[in-house]
């Protein structure tokens, strides 16, 4: 029996080597992969985009990575793609993308970022294009919403606080009163709200582009 014993140890000992090694080697991708943005999903996302399908005033819509990515996306009842949406700009050459993004801190403002940075915690990503005016007056109307707060009580009666897809219906109104965003009653809030899917399924939007890493 002690010869037996003998035996068993070394393998023990072996899977528990192996096992450590494991941990180490997960440690060491996660820690590179927040170190480096280029090693993470928002990165291979980006570089899927074929830039030149781009135009200004375009609609880009993304699912984050955030703990409440997946809810918003779940309040859509029949496109559950995405979580988020901004304006894309384009001027000199230089893509940006203006949306309202709330902080972890409950704060938050409407804001000008890199097409690159916007996303750079994407798991997918859409580009949807207005049909009935030019993209450049999307754009233009949108800069001027630069700064304003985000609405964490997500009241569509008050326009100085805007979340992502109230900041898209503010500007539509502007735009084009005629244009209408569908909502849907959303029973935690108790309030009516604007799902991503009332983008991706307008019949005022053609879906120019879609792509996603894992759903």
């Amino acid at each position: 029996m002690i010869k037996t014993q003998y035996h068993k140890f070394p393998i023990l000992t072996l899977f528990m080597t192996i096992f450590l090694l494991l941990v180490i080697i997960s440690f060491i991708v996660v820690s590179k992969q927040k170190s480096n943005p280029d090693l993470n999903q928002g990165y291979f996302i980006y570089k899927s985009l074929p830039i030149e399908i781009i135009k200004d005033g375009d609609i880009i819509t993304r699912l984050g990575n955030r703990f409440w990515s997946d809810p918003i996306r779940n309040v859509s009842l029949t496109d559950q793609r995405f979580s988020h949406v901004g304006v894309i700009r384009i001027r000199d050459e230089q893509i940006t993308v203006i949306h309202a993004e709330g902080t972890t801190q409950g704060e938050g403002v409407v804001k000008e970022e890199s097409i690159r940075d916007f996303l750079n915690e994407a798991r997918s990503i859409g580009i949807y294009r207005l049909s009935y005016c030019a993209g450049t007056e999307m754009s233009d109307i949108a800069i001027e919403y630069i700064g304003i707060p985000f609405d964490w009580q997500f009241d569509m009666d008050d326009d100085t606080k805007l979340y992502c897809t109230e900041l898209i219906y503010a500007i539509l109104q502007r735009l084009k009163p005629v244009i209408k965003l569908d909502t849907i009653f959303f029973r935690r809030l108790d309030r009516y709200v604007i799902p991503l899917e009332a983008i991706s399924n307008s019949e005022y939007f053609e879906e120019v582009y879609f792509y996603n890493i894992r759903l």
